[in-house]
Formats: structure tokens, C-alpha cells, sequence
């Protein structure tokens, strides 16, 4: 079994700046930075979308890539979360789909996204995060040692 070792520089600095400030401030900076970071990662798949959209009709994956806070989750458990994903019409797939041109529905996202037997998979949500995860790391230190800094100011 392989075991690997890694230290966090700058932990303490952090933590003594957290626990200057009030829960309420320091979830509102963590909530602000980590919105800034995932942003990072809907550009991306929108970009990633852009290869996979059909020029041939009017709706495009890409206009329905959406950057959005789990509220219920913080009610409930105090975790902060933002989800990037596409945002559909619930419901089975209508039959005919019509064309409803710019920013209409794609319910078809999650056959691109995986593919299908007869459809070979075009991922472009997956590698937005994966081949960005550094810099939204990057990010998000930045903007929320930003926010602390600017809570204690």
C-alpha cells in the first residue's frame, strides 16, 4: 500500500485569521471566494460545451451551464457548496424536440455527457473540473485570504 506525505504551509496563518472573525462574516467570505473559484470551472464547461453543440440547430448546451449555491445544504448542515451543471426542464425527453432556439431546452445534455450504445461519450463537464483543479484551488486561497484580510481590515 503506498502512503504519501504533505504539509500545508501557511495553516496557522489562516487559522488564527479565522478565528478573529464571527461564523456569520467567515461564511459569507467563504461562500464569496468559493463562488469566484467555481466560476473557473463553468467557464471551462461552457467552452468544453461549445465543441459538442450541434451548429445546426438553434439550442446550445452552453447557454444552460448554470453556477448554482446549495442553500439547502447550508440551511440544514452548515456546508458551503456550489454545483455547475446544466439546467433542464425535469422530465422525459418530449417527443418531438423541438428546436426552441437560443436557451432552450436540452434535456439531451447527459447523452453527450456519457454516451449512449449507439453514441461514443464527448464528456465536457468532467474535464472542466479536471483540468482545472489548480487553479480553482488557486483561486479560491486567493479570493478567501482576500475576504479575510478585508472582514479583519
Amino acid at each position: 500500500m503506498a502512503t504519501s506525505d504533505f504539509s500545508i504551509l501557511g495553516l496557522k496563518e489562516v487559522k488564527a485569521k479565522m478565528n478573529k472573525v464571527s461564523q456569520t462574516v467567515l461564511d459569507t467570505g467563504t461562500r464569496t471566494a468559493l463562488r469566484k473559484a467555481a466560476g473557473i470551472v463553468k467557464k471551462a464547461a461552457q467552452q468544453n460545451a461549445l465543441a459538442v453543440d450541434d451548429p445546426k440547430t438553434g439550442r446550445r448546451i452552453r447557454d444552460n451551464i448554470t453556477l448554482q449555491f446549495a442553500s439547502r445544504l447550508f440551511q440544514r448542515d452548515g456546508v458551503i457548496m456550489y454545483r455547475v451543471g446544466v439546467a433542464t426542464n425535469r422530465g422525459r425527453i418530449p417527443t418531438p424536440n423541438a428546436d426552441e432556439g437560443a436557451r432552450g431546452n436540452t434535456p439531451h445534455w447527459h447523452l453527450v455527457e456519457f454516451g449512449t450504445e449507439h453514441a461514443q461519450a464527448q464528456p465536457f463537464m468532467r474535464p472542466a473540473l479536471a483540468n482545472n483543479i489548480n487553479q480553482v484551488i488557486g483561486r479560491f486561497t486567493f479570493e478567501f485570504d482576500k475576504e479575510l484580510d478585508k472582514a479583519l481590515s
